[in-house]
């Protein structure tokens, strides 16, 4: 079974920090490029970060830049989002999802896999 399990979320002050983890099993991990996404209530989802399969080239979304950093370690079929200095709008429920060639502005591409999502809170 195809599977992407998120964890790591949880609620944190602002200015405070959290690492996702996604872990994935049932496909092979190393052709895939891994993204993040979030969505909060009454908005769209958004891209937030996605590394590449073949030479980990990574995207972040302006808002995140400088703050948040995506990595994968194969070894382990696991992506992280280290998330620093976090904001009240970063709040969202966050989903990994995995794609032969999600990339560029957006982490845009078709999606293959999605996982469950882990809720990011942040407080004022």
């Amino acid at each position: 079974e195809v599977q992407l399990v998120e964890s790591g979320g949880g609620l944190v002050q602002a200015g405070g920090s959290l690492r996702l983890s996604c872990a994935a099993s049932g496909f092979t991990f190393d052709d895939y490029a891994i993204g993040w996404f979030r969505q909060a209530p009454g908005k769209e989802r958004e891209g937030v970060s996605c590394i590449f399969s073949s030479d980990d080239n990574t995207y972040y979304a302006d808002s995140v830049k400088g703050r948040f950093t995506i990595s994968r370690d194969n070894a382990k079929n696991t992506v992280y989002l280290q998330m620093n200095s976090l904001k009240p709008d970063d709040t969202a429920v966050y989903y990994c999802a995995a794609g032969l060639d999600i990339g560029g502005t957006g982490c845009t591409g078709v999606i293959d896999y999605w996982g469950q999502g882990t809720q990011v809170t942040v407080s004022s």
